[in-house]
């Protein structure tokens, strides 16, 4: 049975690319919300979807290093599968066949290892990784002009550096996010994983554990879609997921999408809005982590509240919900104060507004620079300290005689008293 990779077990099947963890935190940045396809499977191991692999990352202080599981014989399947839903295959009988051809590929798995990418060094596994993540912007600089601009935002990225925005596939960041309605971050995990297993394309299996690539537009316009999901779990986003993809085919096509990302943000938001299920907020989302428009800032209760709390913003405090207005004037708000990167500011916050990253604020290796030149600083001079105290010992040494003979005699002198 092959299993998920790890470094311990060895790095040459393993590929790297230079990257500090000041510009990229993995643990933060693929658990924060934004992409909902990663899990880590061993200690600071992530394994995930994405650009129609599998992969696991994992990373030192100075390297991200990336390990790709492949199989052609899966590619193939899958141009061939989306032939036949475009030929009108119903969509439970072509996952039926699907399944079954998967699970007999896993048959003659069992015994080898996942293929390994390991091509030269100008690959396109890394060019795929290197756009994800977005590493061709410069996080430290970012961090260094909204700590200048923010004395609040200074103080939480020292705690929560390497924050980094994700630029996903948007066919899955805009059907994801219509699935975060009224819901929490690990409900939507499961939801996500359910509709890739549901309406995906196999990929491999690990540990027991099998990876489907995300439905194409056309899997998931299928007339079937909203009762499969419903059956899942989705409730009344079932509907929401189906119809939009059915508009988008219909109204605009498959391109569609993707060509938001060259049309100024207002627009790309707007366009967005059409789509059943999706209002300011998940337009937002989709805008930040998959169009290329880092001046969108999403705006939901726990950033509303963020505003008031830290950044004492009291405008629309009387309203019970988030308006159309409150939302605009919000993000007007941070994007005057950070600029036109203000989105990926935001998302530094939110992360560190969250339950499971509380316990990092008491974490001492992780306190601010500052803290650890301090410390440094006291570590010298203790060290310092320390050499004095050998020096005086030695004195004391050479005393000790003359020191322990005018003892005896005042113990003489008091027992004569």
């Amino acid at each position: 049975m092959a299993k998920h990779a790890v470094m311990s077990s060895g790095a040459k099947l393993w590929r790297c690319l230079s990257c500090a963890k000041s510009e990229l935190r993995l643990d933060l940045t693929l658990a924060c919300g934004q992409s909902f396809r990663w899990r880590e499977t061993a200690e600071g191991h992530w394994t995930g979807v994405m650009g129609g692999r599998v992969w696991t990352l994992t990373q030192t202080d100075d390297t991200l290093w990336y390990h790709v599981y492949k199989n052609h014989d899966r590619q193939e399947e899958r141009s061939s599968s989306d032939r036949k839903r475009r030929a009108g295959v119903t969509l439970l009988q072509e996952e039926s066949k699907s399944e079954m051809r998967f699970k007999g590929a896993l048959k003659k798995e069992e015994e080898q290892e996942p293929l390994a990418v390991t091509p030269p060094q100008d690959t396109e596994e890394e060019e795929l990784l290197r756009d994800y993540f977005q590493l061709n912007v410069k996080l430290e600089d970012l961090y260094r002009e909204w700590g200048t601009a923010d004395p609040h935002f200074k103080h939480i990225a020292d705690i929560f550096t390497g924050v980094r925005m994700l630029r996903q596939d948007p066919t899955e960041c805009l059907f994801s996010f219509i699935c975060t309605s009224n819901n929490h971050i690990s409900r939507i995990q499961g939801m996500v994983e359910r509709l890739c297993q549901a309406l995906g394309i196999p990929l491999c299996q690990l540990d027991q554990t099998s990876y489907y690539d995300f439905p194409s537009l056309s899997a998931l316009a299928d007339g079937s879609v909203e009762a499969c999901l419903r059956e899942l779990g989705f409730g009344y986003r079932a509907r929401f997921l189906q119809q939009s993809a059915q508009q988008i085919l219909d109204t605009h096509g498959l391109q569609w999408l993707e060509g938001l990302r060259g049309v100024p943000y207002l627009q790309a938001r707007d366009a967005l809005r059409t789509l059943p299920g999706v209002g300011t907020k998940v337009a937002d989302c989709v805008c930040l982590m998959s169009l290329d428009k880092p001046e969108a800032v999403p705006i939901d209760t726990h950033v509303w509240q963020i505003a008031k709390r830290d950044y004492k913003y009291a405008a629309g405090n009387a309203q019970k919900s988030i308006t159309d207005k409150l939302h605009k004037d919000i993000g007007d708000f941070f994007r005057k104060l950070w600029g036109p990167y203000a989105g990926w500011a935001q998302s530094v916050l939110f992360c560190a507004d969250l339950k499971k990253f509380q316990k990092l604020k008491e974490m001492p290796h992780l306190k601010k620079p500052k803290e650890e030149e301090d410390a440094e600083e006291e570590r010298m001079v203790a060290c310092k300290k320390t050499k004095i105290k050998t020096e005086e010992n030695v004195t004391v040494k050479k005393n000790k005689s003359a020191c322990h003979k005018r003892a005896k005699k005042s113990v003489k002198e008091e027992r004569v008293v």
